[in-house]
């Protein structure tokens, strides 16, 4: 809580303090050494964030975008290709995807876990795709265009259906890369390996992002690639550096999407602690969940599928009146947030691709009813219930209005009949 009593949606500060002198020594490091891009520094960090993800190979790349981009031209994305996601995530999402010279569609998503529906993404493959009888391949029915590959967006620290949209991927020929930038540590159990498989593991390629307000955040802008493929990972090194396999000689067109050194090294000191800070979050879920018990039929709290290990790099609940909801906790002195309030299949820059209000009905309701509750490691109990005697009283003062509305209702419908 903050010294003036309210309660902030992320507290960003405390950690920063508390690793003051970690992160101090990673800049001396930096200074002492001149290596300030790429290096030794950066390098070590690939290597330990690869390892804590279960994978053979991480690519340290400048922000969760450039993961994403990189990592679906080194896939083999052509231009004109589609590529199928979610509705409900950042826009980075799609923007990585028509960066790389795709087109962007979307499936519905479950409306308990807000990740990609695999049954919905069924339906699209069979229903809203066809074979094409000159090339073999699956295109899209209506624009003739290459269905190439799908985006899961593990959302809110939550994994997607991973084993049967790898299934359905394998079926159609598709590339399979995860949005992995909001579930850094998220598990899956898997029945195809029997085993829990982290996020990042999964797909061909996954993308992170270290955005500061991430479970794992960098002091500025930063991302990472994972994937088990030598030769993709081979292409991205390229990729983020103009193309170089080394100086001045470039065997590709690419980018300027390194990570900083300063970047990687403080990365690399908080992933000691990210761990024990996923622990704390999940700790905070448990406690909200027994808060909000007495409300249960007022809030849709979040659901964890019996085959996931969610991190809650954000505790979402859904209510009917999210905005006076919201309003009320603002007047509390609780900052709240809404991710994501507009599908992006009805933003304006995506009109394009004709989409109207119905298309994706439970991307479309969560929408309307999600709402974001202060999430961090350092948030007290104290805090939480503070937070939860809000939303009650709100919900009190709701039934309470709503009951005033049906006695005066009910005594002018006396008067009429009288």
């Amino acid at each position: 809580m903050s010294d003036t009593g309210r309660i902030p949606f992320l507290d960003l500060v405390t950690p920063h303090q508390e690793l003051e002198q970690e992160l101090v020594a990673v800049f001396r490091r930096a200074l002492h050494t001149a290596g300030f891009v790429g290096g030794q520094i950066v390098e070590e960090f690939e290597t330990e964030f690869a390892e804590f993800c279960g994978t053979r190979h991480c690519v340290g790349v400048g922000s969760g975008t450039d993961a994403l981009r990189f990592a679906l031209i080194a896939a083999g994305v052509e231009l004109g290709d589609t590529v199928v996601t979610a509705p409900n995530t950042f826009i980075a999402t799609t923007e990585a995807i028509s960066q790389a010279g795709a087109r962007a569609d979307f499936v519905d998503v479950d409306g308990r876990t807000y990740t990609m529906d695999a049954e919905k993404l069924h339906e699209y493959l069979e229903k809203r795709c066809r074979v094409s009888p000159s090339t073999g391949q699956l295109v899209n029915e209506r624009t003739g265009s290459r269905i190439s590959g799908v985006v899961p967006v593990h959302l809110y620290g939550q994994m997607a259906d991973m084993d049967r949209i790898l299934e359905l991927a394998e079926r159609y020929n598709l590339f399979v890369i995860e949005d992995a930038c909001q579930a850094h540590g998220a598990s899956y159990y898997s029945r195809k390996e029997n085993c829990w498989k982290k996020a990042g593991s999964m797909g061909v390629a996954a993308a992170f992002s270290f955005y500061p307000g991430k479970n794992l955040g960098a002091c500025g802008e930063a991302g990472a690639v994972t994937t088990n493929d030598a030769a993709l990972a081979a292409k991205i090194h390229m990729l983020r550096d103009h193309g170089q396999v080394e100086k001045y000689h470039h065997d590709i067109e690419g980018y300027n999407g390194r990570l900083d050194a300063i970047q990687a090294g403080i990365l690399r000191a908080k992933l000691r602690r990210l761990p024990g800070w996923n622990q704390e979050r999940c700790a905070r879920a448990r406690v909200y969940n027994q808060l909000f018990r007495s409300e249960i039929e007022a809030i849709v709290l979040p659901y964890e599928s019996p085959r996931s290990k969610p991190v809650y790099h954000l505790y979402v609940v859904r209510v009917k009146n999210r905005d006076r909801l919201q309003a009320c906790l603002a007047e509390a002195g609780i900052a709240t947030q809404i991710h994501y309030p507009t599908p992006l299949h009805l933003v304006k820059a995506y009109a394009s691709l004709g989409y109207k209000t119905g298309d994706f009905p439970s991307a479309e309701k969560a929408a309307s009813e999600i709402l974001s509750l202060p999430m961090y490691p350092q948030l007290k109990p104290s805090e939480q219930v503070k937070i939860a005697q809000a939303v009650c009283n709100f919900f009190d003062e709701e039934r309470a209005g709503s009951g005033m509305q049906r006695l005066h209702s009910a005594a002018a419908h006396e008067g009429c009949v009288a």
